[in-house]
């Protein structure tokens, strides 16, 4: 089932809508936590903390949308406070250790270099998610009249694509490669996330 087919459904029932904007703030602080796990002790620049930041206020945004949908639900990232949680908790995670493997094999790279190409590739690819899926989830809630919005999510998102280009074309000469390496390894997780979903919406 494609997220367009999905996201009306959950969107009609407030206590699903919710727990998706739980999930989604769930993985927009995980993003966030991972940006700052990754950071050097030292070479922390001015980007990268204007990215954890904004990943954080993200997160926090989104539990704050929850009010709309359905107040007082959704108090913590729990399992049943999620949709998919399994899925939902992997797709992040499992991406990080796909990267890097990726990174170890083909770049032999290890330690603090490793960590923060892991940051630029996977970060990358999330970005380009976010591209995609915030203005679809947009449309669903104007078609739906939600008082739920994530208009401003979208404006920084493409900022941060727009970031992560160019750290990536400073990185390597091959950063197109190595960035579509981890897109197609980002959409296969997206791809069971999306099916996860959809048994639980259905």
């Amino acid at each position: 089932m494609e997220l367009a087919t999905i996201l009306p459904k959950i969107i009609a029932d407030n206590q699903l809508h919710a727990r998706w904007l739980n999930t989604l703030s769930l993985m927009e602080n995980t993003g966030a936590r991972k940006i700052s796990a990754s950071e050097d002790t030292v070479n922390v620049t001015y980007i990268i903390l204007k990215h954890a930041a904004e990943e954080h206020r993200h997160a926090f945004y989104l539990k704050k949308q929850i009010e709309k949908a359905a107040p007082g639900n959704c108090p913590t990232y729990a399992p049943q406070f999620l949709i998919a949680p399994a899925h939902s908790k992997n797709y992040l995670n499992q991406l990080d250790i796909d990267v890097c493997r990726y990174l170890k094999k083909e770049m032999n790279l290890s330690g603090a270099e490793l960590r923060f190409a892991a940051y630029l590739l996977v970060t990358y690819a999330i970005e380009v998610r976010a591209d995609e899926l915030y203005p679809v989830y947009q449309q669903a809630l104007d078609n739906a009249g939600s008082k739920v919005n994530v208009k401003s999510i979208i404006l920084e998102e493409e900022g941060h694509l727009e970031e992560m280009i160019n750290q990536l074309k400073q990185f390597s000469p091959d950063w197109q490669h190595h960035a579509q390496k981890a897109v197609e390894m980002e959409s296969a997780l997206f791809n069971k996330w999306v099916l996860g979903l959809g048994k639980e919406v259905n």
